[in-house]
């Protein structure tokens, strides 16, 4: 049907390509870019021999010039950015420049603040409908999946929705007594960063991980999650008629808090450029370089995650509770496409995002959240491409 360009080749690009390749009716030509061409080369010997025809090229996704001489050379439908935060807004400038759809799994992060939110993407609303093509922002699990169920949710189950609370589990086991699941910069900025909550029209901020519940988690058990500020709470406070309060809570295992915790107090975590040896030098870009790849995780990494939203409202004006949810086993996911459940639930809502686009189920010029379109077609591709949803009416609900 068409070609992807799916910039990008860690973990969750890995995931995106062979769900692609495995979806080979829409996605006919793939070319996969990256920093590092050689990732992408071994990907694509990888996948040889299968329907989808595979390119690869290199990009350094912080030069808009070549962004645009790639993007205009490869032609593709759908521009699918699996990059890093901070090159969001370089990919969608060379996006409206070429006239090319773009979907992404994050929303932007400056390299030097410690702080993510839509503005900056938003703000490229008019100029993306005068361009008259789409921008899908945060086509993955969370943000991504979470919105679509939020979106179903309201237009199947209630009238209104007052309250979400958005968990995000992961039981797995890799080993290590330090690691981050997914790129460690972005995920150490995000758990040292304060806290926040969306309540009765307002945030309220928090100290990092202040506030924690212990949660039975389906298949799962009991484990101790922490109230992080999440991108997706900016959107759905505004998207999700009605609603009064959103929250999101992460797992984490005592291993990874202490070493946190030790990390930060003698400055590992900093953000801010240090002199060493007569360069400069960012504690945290030096951590993220000798902590283990979290591509390399997946063949020893076992158990399960659970991912979804408890929701609270109101049916025919009756009070109403709904919890939908995913389960994903890492050794499963490994099995398929060589990588752990974090990439692989990352990577799947990628390739359906931008599938959304290809196919034209989502077609409207502007930037948009994927809230803002019908979950339905979604929800089905999350069926049949690798992470059925489950639903309970009655959850423990989180207090």
């Amino acid at each position: 049907m068409g070609k992807a360009l799916i910039i990008g080749c860690g973990g969750v690009g890995s995931v995106a390509v062979h769900k692609c390749c495995q979806n080979s009716a829409v996605f006919n030509e793939l070319c996969i870019a990256s920093r590092t061409e050689s990732k992408c080369i071994a990907l694509k010997n990888k996948l040889a021999g299968g329907k989808t025809k595979i390119t690869t090229a290199q990009i350094d996704a912080d030069n808009v010039p070549a962004l645009v001489s790639l993007i205009r050379k490869e032609e593709p439908d759908v521009v699918l950015n699996l990059a890093l935060p901070y090159q969001d807004l370089n990919i969608m400038e060379a996006c409206l420049q070429t006239r090319t759809n773009y979907v992404d799994t994050a929303n932007y992060e400056p390299e030097d603040q410690a702080k993510f939110e839509y503005k900056y993407q938003w703000a490229y609303k008019k100029r993306f409908e005068d361009a008259g093509i789409t921008a899908l922002l945060g086509s993955g699990f969370d943000p991504g999946v979470t919105g679509v169920f939020s979106a179903y949710a309201l237009k199947h189950q209630f009238d209104e929705i007052n309250q979400i609370d958005i968990l995000d589990c992961n039981a797995g086991d890799h080993g290590y007594a330090f690691a981050t699941n997914f790129n460690p910069e972005i995920n150490i900025r995000e758990v040292s960063a304060n806290g926040s909550y969306w309540n009765e029209g307002h945030w309220i901020e928090t100290k990092p991980m202040e506030i924690f519940r212990t949660y039975n988690f389906p298949e799962v058990g009991d484990k101790k999650m922490f109230l992080l500020h999440h991108e997706e709470l900016e959107s759905l406070a505004i998207h999700i008629p009605g609603i009064q309060r959103i929250r999101f809570f992460m797992t984490f295992g005592e291993s990874y808090l202490t070493h946190l915790r030790c990390l930060q107090d003698v400055g590992m975590t900093s953000i801010e450029p240090i002199l060493f040896v007569g360069k400069e030098l960012v504690p945290l870009q030096f951590l993220t370089a000798v902590l283990p790849d979290p591509a390399s995780l997946g063949p020893r990494t076992k158990g399960k995650t659970n991912i979804g939203c408890i929701f609270t409202g109101k049916k025919e004006g009756k009070a109403k509770t709904y919890y939908l949810y995913n389960i994903c086993d890492h050794q499963k996911c490994y099995q398929e496409v060589g990588s752990q459940a974090v990439s692989y639930t990352t990577g799947v809502p990628a390739m359906i995002g931008a599938m959304m686009l290809m196919t034209g189920k989502w077609d409207k010029p502007g930037v948009y959240n994927v809230e803002e379109f019908d979950p339905d077609p979604y929800m089905d591709a999350l069926n049949e491409w690798g992470l059925p949803w489950q639903e309970s009416f009655h959850p423990d609900l989180v207090d």
